[in-house]
């Protein structure tokens, strides 16, 4: 069963997550990251690039020839990806297929628009069965 892990308490979501990246990355963990909306994935991509400042953190987009040898994917769909293994939510809505993932990580923030739809998405997991951890993140 997928393990359900929601980083709550972020000021802002998508540095909260690049950073997490970050961490995975360093710690050679190989992540998909669902990014629905290209407004949200052109921000991660830029802030994956940028927020080192010996470098940046090793990432493609799933249609880049790079993809299938990059470590950090950001996708729109879920459909043909090259590992997975983690599966970051940066969507408002329960990724479809999350359940093939064997983590799948949801970082929140206290914006209402962020923070409310990610209750219903715990309240989702927990009543089918799963058991969504939670971790305060600060103010990352």
């Amino acid at each position: 069963m997928t393990r359900v892990l929601f980083l709550h308490g972020a000021t802002d979501r998508l540095a909260a997550a690049a950073r997490w990246l970050g961490e995975s990355a360093a710690t050679k963990r190989n992540v998909v990251v669902y990014a629905p909306l290209a407004d949200t994935a052109e921000r991660l991509d830029r802030l994956l690039w940028t927020q080192l400042a010996t470098g940046f953190v090793p990432h493609a987009l799933a249609d880049s020839p790079l993809a299938a040898e990059s470590p950090i994917v950001i996708a729109s769909q879920l459909d043909t990806l090259p590992h997975d293994r983690t599966l970051l939510n940066l969507g408002d809505d329960v990724p479809p297929g999350f359940s093939r993932f064997e983590e799948l990580v949801e970082v929140v923030s206290g914006e209402d628009a962020v923070r409310l739809p990610a209750r219903d998405r715990f309240k989702f997991y927990r009543e089918r069965g799963y058991a969504p951890e939670s971790r305060e993140i600060g103010t990352q």
